[in-house]
């Protein structure tokens, strides 16, 4: 299986040197938009929560989306910026397929402005500003099975913004039965994600923090959409991880931290894998030193004395939390360090020691 892999990356490699030798794709009329005036050509986006009004040849808050003469259009189909084969424990994703490879791929953009992105460099830049490639859904769904991947995540921006070419890979995806993974902060009107949860396997949703005032001092965002978007996916059965991004001094205090844990207990399930990751100073924000370990372990005991059943410390090499745990009898099912998996005792979803049935994925 490495050898297989090794080929794939370095035929995936000569593939994308040679990119330039496809021709440069054509914008794709977007879908979930409205024209509301038509002498002046002025439409609106209906995908997230901005809802932008746009004059034509006026691009989007997320520099993908354009007025074309009164049509709404996307500038992210059949070109992504990044791609890679990735372990799913990378995502972080811990309740589906643990130990397998994760066809990944971005396109330029986002809807939201973290001022703590670690992958800014792609998604606060335009695509004419980024080398972008030529993949069809069909290529891309080709290369995921020949890289021996199990499923195709979109991540490293924000998928929302290239939402017709993931919902078209996603529905190639499942006609060769791989799973679908969406890594999103989950700013999206709940229209375009009732046709999206019919495709997606695992949501994979970034909790910035629990207060509005985070949400607009630190991404130019909302926080209720999310909230929203989280209760829509839960009702329609999709299966949700949440990770909380703990950013020392502004959403650390343990009191909201209290707050968003008992929100997810009532909201989306205690079931509901929640992950609490480390900062490095990153992008705008190079002033703040990473999370003390100290703090993610006082937030891991919060959301298990509220009663989360699954909750892990994400971005601690080696730290014991990164393993699953049976919450009934205790033992060690998942145990990871990093990305590797060295033990799987989940057969057929149940732990192997007391048989207790384990939320997610696994087959």
């Amino acid at each position: 299986m490495k050898y297989k892999i090794l080929f794939f990356l370095i035929n995936l490699q000569f593939i994308i040197f040679n990119s330039n030798l496809y021709p440069q794709t054509k914008y794709k009329e977007a879908l979930y938009w409205q024209l509301i005036d038509e002498k002046e050509k002025l439409v609106q986006c209906l995908l997230c929560p901005r809802e932008c009004i746009l004059k034509p040849n006026q691009k989007g808050y997320c520099t993908v989306r354009i007025n074309l003469n009164g049509k709404l259009y996307t500038m992210t189909y059949n070109n992504p910026v990044s791609i890679a084969v990735d372990p799913i424990e990378k995502k972080p994703v811990f309740h589906m397929l643990a130990g397998s490879k994760s066809f990944s791929l971005a396109t330029a953009g986002c809807n939201l402005r973290c001022i703590h992105c670690q992958n800014w460099e792609i998604s606060q830049r335009p695509p004419q500003e980024i080398k972008t490639y030529q993949f069809t859904p069909q290529q891309v769904v080709k290369m995921a099975i020949d890289s021996g991947s199990k499923s195709i995540s979109y991540t490293y921006t924000e998928p929302v913004i290239f939402y017709e070419y993931m919902l078209d890979i996603a529905k190639e995806a499942k006609k060769y039965n791989l799973k679908n993974v969406m890594v999103t902060s989950g700013y999206i009107n709940l229209e375009p994600l009732n046709e999206l949860v019919k495709y997606i396997d695992v949501f994979r949703v970034d909790l910035k923090g629990f207060s509005e005032a985070f949400y607009r001092k630190i991404a130019f965002g909302k926080l209720q959409p999310v909230l929203d978007m989280l209760k829509y996916i839960k009702q329609k059965g999709a299966f949700i991880e949440v990770v909380n991004l703990i950013i020392p001094t502004m959403n650390d205090n343990q009191q909201e931290i209290k707050k968003m844990c008992v929100w997810i207990k009532e909201n989306l399930g205690d079931e509901t894998p929640l992950f609490f990751s480390r900062f490095y100073p990153t992008y705008k924000i190079t002033n703040i030193p990473p999370t003390p370990v100290e703090t993610l372990e006082k937030a891991y005991k919060i959301a298990k004395d509220v009663g989360l059943k699954y909750v892990y410390i994400g971005n601690v090499f080696g730290h014991p939390y990164e393993s699953t745990y049976c919450p009934k009898c205790n033992k060690v099912l998942i145990k990871r360090v990093g990305y590797s998996v060295l033990e799987n005792n989940i057969i057929k979803g149940r732990c192997k020691f007391c048989g207790e049935k384990i939320p997610g994925i696994w087959e």
